[in-house]
């Protein structure tokens, strides 16, 4: 079988939970380390399916490497080879399709609900949940594509993910663990000091508060949106 590829953007921001769950299940995937200046991969014939990982940066960025990795992106959806983004990953993915990446009215960072929508659209991906909690770190937001369902949403940010056929693309960062949420804490304290006077925005306590038992719940969830979409890979 050929490989997942997993666009990496960010030294902190790695796979997280999403590599856990390919190598428990056998799938192989390689990593791309766009911070490493690594070279995208030259065509969709080179792996199964594509996921893409958060990031500081904006999609709206004068980024050289972003316009081949949109290019990539389309010739994925061309070919059903499927596409799965988090957070940044996510917004590449509405830009993508012809969406766009705006500011959203307020930071959103913690430990927040998201109501999921989208009637049949979604269950494949959530099962019978009404909801769940999942990690929120973001301050831009997509527009919901053309052709596309959104299937979450939430009080601070009214698009949190959408699909499309084997392709899903969120905001929040359902691939979360216990050591990204501290890795982000330690480098970016202070930031989330300043604005956690917002009830968007979580105090650090609140985000360390219960953490191995809320990544457990979300990674639960997780495990149901990735198992639904490895079904859709590639395998020739």
């Amino acid at each position: 079988m050929k490989p997942v590829v997993i666009i990496q953007f960010s030294p902190t921001e790695g796979p997280g939970h999403c590599a856990e769950f390919l190598t428990k299940h056998g799938i192989p995937w390689k990593l791309v380390r766009i911070d490493q200046r690594d070279p995208l991969p030259r065509d969709t014939t080179e792996f199964s399916g594509m996921v893409m990982m958060g990031g500081p940066m904006s999609v709206n960025d004068p980024l050289p490497w972003i316009p081949q990795l949109q290019t990539l992106m389309r010739e994925a959806v061309q070919k059903d080879v499927p596409l799965l983004g988090h957070c940044l990953g996510g917004q590449f993915i509405a830009t993508a399709l012809g969406g766009s990446v705006t500011n959203n009215h307020c930071k959103e960072m913690g430990w927040h609900e998201v109501r999921i929508e989208g009637g049949e659209a979604a269950r494949p991906w959530f099962g019978d949940r009404a909801g769940f909690t999942t990690f929120q770190w973001h301050y831009q937001t997509f527009s919901i594509p053309p052709q596309t369902t959104r299937v979450l949403g939430s009080r601070w940010c009214a698009n949190q993910a959408f699909v499309l056929g084997p392709h899903i693309a969120f905001q929040s960062h359902i691939e979360t663990t216990a050591a990204m949420v501290r890795a982000w804490l330690s480098a970016d304290a202070a930031e989330v000091e300043a604005a956690a006077s917002a009830d968007s925005v979580q105090s650090p306590d609140e985000m360390l508060r219960e953490l191995e038992a809320n990544v457990a719940a979300l990674n639960r969830v997780a495990e149901g949106v990735y198992g639904h979409w490895i079904k859709g890979l590639k395998c020739e």
